[in-house]
C-alpha cells in the first residue's frame, strides 16, 4: 500500500482527520485533544503523510511537524480496516526519516493513556516516556514520548 506526502487539505483526508477526532473524543476530554486541524497542517514545516489503500482510498495519515528542536509525530491515524499489515510502521519510518534528514535531533508526541494499540507501536518504534514538551501541559490524559535520532 503506497504511502506519500499530499496537501491535507483533500476531501478524504478531511473524512480521516474527522473520523480519528471522533475516536479520540470519545476517550478524552475536549480540552486534553491536542489535534492540529488542517488549515495549522498546511504549515511548510509539516508534511502530511497519506496511506491508500490498492484501489487508491486513503485509509491512514501521520504528519511530522520540523523544528530545530525536535520532529513532532501528529495526527497518526489509520482506519481499522487497515490495522495488521504493517502500514502503521511504515508510516511512521517514512515520518522518522524525514526528520532526521531535516536534522531535527530527535522525535517527540503526544498521545493518550487509552489508546494501547498507539502506544504500543510506539515502545516498538524505540519511543520511551517523557515529561511534557513544548508549550503542553501536564497533563493527565497526556503520555509524552520521546526517541533520539
Amino acid at each position: 500500500m503506497p504511502i506519500a506526502f499530499e496537501m491535507p487539505d483533500q476531501p478524504e483526508v478531511h473524512a480521516l482527520i474527522a473520523e480519528l477526532d471522533t475516536y479520540l473524543l470519545a476517550l478524552y476530554p475536549a480540552e486534553s485533544v491536542y489535534a492540529l486541524d488542517v488549515k495549522t497542517l498546511l504549515q511548510p514545516n509539516i508534511q502530511f503523510a497519506v496511506a491508500r489503500d490498492a484501489e487508491g482510498a486513503a485509509v491512514g495519515c501521520g504528519a511530522v511537524v520540523l523544528t530545530p528542536e525536535y520532529g513532532e509525530i501528529k495526527r497518526m491515524y489509520l482506519r481499522p480496516a487497515a490495522r495488521g499489515a504493517g502500514m502503521a510502521g511504515q508510516l511512521m519510518g517514512l515520518l522518522e526519516e524525514t526528520a532526521r534528514t531535516a536534522g531535527c535531533p530527535q522525535l517527540v508526541l503526544e498521545t493518550g493513556p487509552e489508546n494501547p494499540e498507539a502506544l504500543a507501536l510506539y515502545a516498538r518504534h524505540g519511543f520511551e516516556r517523557c515529561g511534557p514538551y513544548g508549550d503542553y501541559p501536564d497533563d493527565p490524559f497526556s503520555v509524552f514520548m520521546q526517541k533520539k535520532l
